[in-house]
């Protein structure tokens, strides 16, 4: 069993693919690999580029490795209310070749943020869009105030309520 885990960030430091990464390693007996989304960067979608320079492997390489999974652990950056830019980007260019970017793989929905809201914003866009390119949204997750809630040392949660609550989540797949 194989676990794809991401943060929909390309921050160096990004907050929520150290989420993903600490929540995909409480699943037992998954292989886990943990994409960087620096390493699909493309240029910015647009349909006249598209014409010009076709369909990049890169996106395909990501739809590739959503395919390779029997589960997804997902944590959404906010940027403004809304998926970051590079997400955004590498969503469109995969969606171009695979409507079903996400190809009905069961998905863990996360998202945190600095405040306290946890990337809620992010998180709702997220849960009503994602079903519609393929997720199967099984359970999600907001982290508040990261820098209270998150040992960055330990790469664990350290509010024991939040810990608890993510663990009953990972527990109930």
């Amino acid at each position: 069993m194989k676990i794809i885990a991401f943060g929909g960030s390309n921050s160096k430091h990004s907050i929520n693919k150290k989420l993903a990464t600490y929540v995909s390693h409480l699943f037992q007996d998954y292989e886990v690999e943990v994409l960087d989304l620096n390493d699909f960067a493309l240029p910015l979608f647009s349909v006249d580029l598209e014409k010009e320079i076709g369909q990049p492997q890169l996106a395909k390489d990501f739809l590739d490795k959503i395919g390779s999974a029997d589960l997804l652990v997902v944590s959404m950056a906010e940027n403004n209310g809304n998926y970051s830019a590079a997400f955004k980007n590498l969503f469109d260019w995969a969606s171009r070749q695979n409507k079903e970017v996400f190809q009905q793989k069961t998905m863990l929905l996360m998202a945190t943020s600095p405040g306290g809201r946890g990337g809620a914003s992010v998180l709702e866009i997220a849960k009503t869009a994602f079903p519609r390119y393929g997720a199967n949204i099984k359970a999600v997750f907001s982290l508040p105030n990261f820098n209270d809630n998150f040992d960055i040392q330990h790469t664990i949660i350290s509010n024991p309520e939040l810990d608890h609550q993510i663990k009953e989540i990972v527990a109930g797949f």
